[in-house]
């Protein structure tokens, strides 16, 4: 792959990524309520289903994903239900019972699971790999290199976006302390409500 069309692919995947989904939001919560270590498995869950959804758009399953419109429909609103259930619980949390208290009973596999269905959930993503590869794929080079090639940029972009969002959670949790602590747990919530509502205005056709 040409150096010039790798940067092209870059600055388009930076642009792709500088509005905030389901998946920034579910970081930001998570990295409030359990840190920004234990977040990070939220974010491998989200890659791991990325990596999946792009394996299938290469084996060029993604008109047949497509027109599996029921079965994606089911797929959407059970995460949109998740994260509705998850923020619902901490904006009504009280006081005594912090977000902070309830990360450390959160495991690590459901910090995981949290991430993979979120991104899972996502009905157009195998469509949208399948979509952007192919404009940067050369078909007279090989093609499992370029592939290889812009999977694994697109992963370290966005693992980098969600570290960042992450981090920067944590940073304003650790100054905040008290009642502005627990105000912080209700925004976690808003968050998670918000990547609700993100999942659930993607369409499905």
């Amino acid at each position: 792959m040409e150096i010039q069309v790798w940067i092209t692919y870059v600055v388009t995947v930076l642009v792709l990524m500088s509005t905030p989904g389901p998946s920034q939001l579910l970081m930001l919560s998570n990295s409030i309520g359990s840190g920004f270590r234990r977040s990070i498995y939220t974010a491998t869950g989200d890659l791991t289903a990325n990596f999946f959804q792009m394996v299938i758009a290469a084996l060029g399953l993604a008109t047949v994903i497509a027109n599996s419109q029921h079965f994606f429909t089911i797929v959407k609103w059970g995460g949109v239900a998740y994260l509705l259930y998850l923020g619902m619980k901490l904006l009504l949390s009280s006081p005594g019972n912090s977000i902070e208290q309830q990360g450390q009973q959160r495991s690590k596999s459901s910090l995981y699971w949290q991430g993979f269905i979120t991104s899972a959930a996502n009905p157009k993503a195998v469509v949208f790999f399948a979509a952007l590869f192919p404009q940067f794929i050369n078909p007279e080079s090989g093609l499992l290199m370029q592939f290889v090639v812009l999977s694994s940029t697109y992963l370290i972009m966005d693992g980098v976006f969600l570290c960042c969002y992450g981090k920067f959670a944590e940073s304003i949790a650790h100054r905040l302390h008290g009642n502005m602590k627990h105000q912080l747990d209700r925004m976690s919530g808003i968050f998670l409500v918000l990547a609700a509502v993100l999942l659930g205005n993607k369409e499905v056709s």
